[in-house]
């Protein structure tokens, strides 16, 4: 893992942090990166990922290609083969994502934590009846993916998508700092819901959260972006087959998944919050 600049750790002070990512025109600033990253300038784009590897800890190490046409290019990156290796055991459920782990536990009816004191609700998160009746006392674990880190997810199991619902929102920082000062942070940003059922015949919902300078959601079985441009809530009917670890889409920057099961699956040991986890690693394990 790369260090952090003396400059990215200034950002880490709490206060100035949440108001150079937070206390700004965020939707103006979304669109404005979302066209400004796909620019394909070699002095921009050079200079783009320049700033972006000051701020962050972005290693390219494990890119498949190390020549990229963008900044945009450089943040949808895909791995080399092997990067990411799928847990093979059939009870396993993986993580469908590179992330640091959040809040989880057992929702207690419809009411989660996105961190300790600050609770929201299946209602405010998903709006939508079938899926929060479906999802009731489930279990549940946030995934919280860094600016620099690898951004596509990919299926955590045989699985059957039967729907996606894109609901409009505004793009608030997801980061910890933002997650501790604003309530239902979640349930104000841009997300998908995305309902699928596993071979086992278990429910397992992933709700994809877009962020300041990433609301747009690609999904390789639809063929629309979901971004601003969509009001909502707009409702996809799907019935796509995923093989465990194919890849489902991306997000355009860094942002959340938000992953809900049947309270039959369990979290699997290491799976803490504040750990970090690789796509593919065990998140869980079905009875």
């Amino acid at each position: 893992m790369t260090a952090r600049s003396p400059i990215a750790r200034v950002f880490d002070q709490e206060d100035l942090n949440f108001l150079l990512t937070n206390r700004i025109p965020r939707r103006l600033a979304t669109q404005f990166i979302g066209w400004f990253s796909k620019i394909e300038q070699p002095v921009i784009r050079d200079l783009s990922i320049g700033l972006w590897r000051m701020f962050s800890d972005l290693d390219l190490s494990e890119a498949k290609k190390s020549h990229f046409r963008s900044m945009h290019d450089c943040f949808v990156r895909e791995l080399k083969d092997g990067a990411r290796p799928i847990t093979a055991d059939p009870k396993i459920l993986v993580s469908p994502c590179d992330a640091i782990v959040g809040a989880n536990g057992e929702v207690e009816d419809t009411l989660l934590y996105q961190v300790k004191g600050f609770p929201y609700t299946l209602e405010d998160l998903m709006g939508d009846r079938a899926m929060i009746d479906l999802h009731r006392n489930a279990r549940y674990v946030t995934l919280r993916l860094k600016s620099s880190m690898y951004h596509r997810f990919h299926a955590p199991h045989d699985c059957r998508v039967e729907q996606v619902t894109y609901i409009a929102g505004d793009t608030w920082n997801v980061n910890p700092i933002a997650l501790r000062r604003v309530e239902k942070l979640f349930c104000k940003n841009e997300r998908a819901l995305i309902k699928t059922t596993l071979a086992s015949g278990h429910p397992v919902a992933l709700v994809p959260v877009a962020a300041i300078l990433v609301a747009a959601i690609r999904l390789h079985f639809l063929d629309v972006l979901l971004n601003m441009k969509h009001r909502g809530p707009n409702v996809f009917p799907c019935d796509v087959r995923f093989r465990k670890g194919e890849e489902m889409g991306w997000f355009e920057h860094g942002s959340t998944i938000i992953v809900f099961v049947h309270p039959d699956l369990m979290l699997c040991d290491d799976v803490k919050e504040g750990a970090t986890i690789r796509m593919g690693e065990p998140l869980m394990r079905l009875p």
